[in-house]
């Protein structure tokens, strides 16, 4: 296996390719255009694939420029944030918290803000993780999704999570709506990589079998699986503790009061290196908040 393209290239090409311009690139990036021009078709050439059309004064993406954008800003992105994370984690009033994304946007940015309402001295950077461990050497509080027999060493648990059985309310209305747990078997699942258990689970207190089912849509990202839930996708087995905010603005519902302890859960791990009493009173907050909310 070669070694990846150096971050220049892949710097080089993200700036071009949101400039249209060799010259635009190297202005923002502190580079001459040749240079820039040459890091392009380092990567190109490292690609085996073309990733610019040229024209005399401009340049346009190729089909594969254009494929491969995204995935290389959003790479960059968690680069920049992580730099931004180690630079502020420096300082003794800031406290860095690494948290899986999911949880990030379901319930921890409530969490925070309403800790920065009473903390306003403590500065707080919250980094979204997709992939677990992207950050635990910069986090001072890393919050980590665990099954219960891999738990973190010094992990304490957020909550005993649930899981429950969703659909979107139309799915409740007509003649076709489910009207028991068997109903499911001729619905769509959304399933959630590497959390396929979860039905599994869901099967087994709902009192249906499931090894047969084969229909569903399966995704790498519990808050996708939730919003295609929520668009009438099928029906999705997930923790509570990310469904609560859809069920609270009524985008989701539990078709059958049927809920399951959760193999999964969130634990909260704090770095041996935080900054005492300041981290401290963030990570109290946050367990506070958790016996609040999701009790």
């Amino acid at each position: 296996m070669k070694p990846p393209p150096p971050l220049n290239y892949i710097r080089s090409f993200e700036c071009s390719a949101r400039h249209l311009s060799f010259t635009l690139a190297a202005n923002e990036l502190g580079y001459t255009q040749a240079a820039v021009s040459n890091h392009v078709r380092g990567l190109e050439h490292y690609l085996g694939r073309q990733l610019f059309i040229r024209y005399p004064r401009s340049l346009k993406l190729t089909e594969m420029g254009e494929a491969f954008l995204p995935t290389l800003r959003q790479a960059l992105d968690l680069i920049d944030h992580a730099t931004e994370a180690i630079v502020a984690s420096a300082r003794n009033k800031t406290v860095v918290i690494s948290c899986p994304m999911s949880l990030a946007e379901n319930w921890i940015a409530g969490c925070m803000a309403a800790f920065r309402n009473q903390h306003p001295e403590i500065e707080v950077v919250l980094h979204g993780t997709i992939w677990e461990d992207l950050s635990e050497q910069i986090a001072d509080i890393t919050i980590s999704t665990r099954r219960f027999d891999d738990r973190p060493p010094a992990g304490v648990p957020l909550w005993n999570d649930q899981l429950v059985l969703l659909c979107a309310p139309q799915l409740m209305m007509g003649a076709n709506r489910l009207k028991s747990p068997q109903d499911i078997l001729h619905m769509d699942w959304i399933f959630v990589h590497g959390r396929q258990e979860y039905w599994q689970c869901m099967g087994e207190a709902l009192g249906i079998d499931i090894s047969d089912y084969e229909k569903g849509i399966t995704t790498n990202a519990s808050n996708i699986a939730l919003e295609l839930a929520a668009r009438g996708a099928g029906c999705v087995a997930t923790q509570y503790s990310l469904a609560r905010t859809y069920l609270s603005r009524g985008l989701l519902v539990e078709p059958f009061p049927v809920r399951t302890a959760s193999p999964w859960t969130y634990y909260l791990s704090e770095s041996q290196l935080s900054k005492g009493s300041v981290v401290k009173t963030v990570k109290n907050w946050i367990l506070g908040q958790a016996k609040i909310d999701v009790a």
